[in-house]
């Protein structure tokens, strides 16, 4: 077993994901994946095609690499570049 981060609570994390808003955004994100035929140990992620952060995943949505989708967010400062 790997040593645990000291620096992590584990309980208040485990605490956080059992929130019904964060299990919502889970299964949006599980039924993205499904849709898309993503299967577990698919790199690949579920993204939203007009980088809409807001919206649900169900719409259009499509699979590109963890590092493309990390270089094509948003700034969180409310603008587009």
């Amino acid at each position: 077993m790997a040593p645990q981060n000291k620096n992590r609570d584990y309980a208040a994390e485990a605490k956080w994901e059992a929130t019904p808003e964060q299990k919502k955004r889970r299964a949006a994100r599980n039924a993205a994946r499904k849709k898309l035929g993503l299967k577990v140990g698919d790199p690949r992620e579920a993204a939203h095609v007009g980088r809409n952060r807001k919206g649900t995943l169900g719409s259009k949505v499509r699979a590109i690499s963890f590092a493309s989708n990390r270089k094509d967010q948003p700034k969180r400062d409310g603008s587009d570049d």
